[in-house]
């Protein structure tokens, strides 16, 4: 699996986490989900993510997204 694949499908199953935890244990947790937003969108205008990061250090093989 490349860089890109890891990041897009950690980035989809912490929103989806996000939402399984503000409807089921308490509202506030939509403020995760506005985080990731949040993180999503600094990172298209920077290029920097920490997610991208973690997973180089793992590993995992360059994409053309995050290089």
């Amino acid at each position: 699996m490349s860089l890109d694949a890891a990041v897009l499908r950690f980035a989809g199953v912490m929103v989806l986490l996000s939402v399984v935890l503000t409807a089921y244990v308490s509202p506030l947790f939509v403020w995760f989900t506005v985080f990731i937003g949040l993180n999503l969108i600094q990172s298209s205008f920077t290029g920097v993510c920490p997610a991208a990061m973690a997973f180089r250090a793992m590993g995992f093989k360059k994409g053309c997204a995050f290089e």
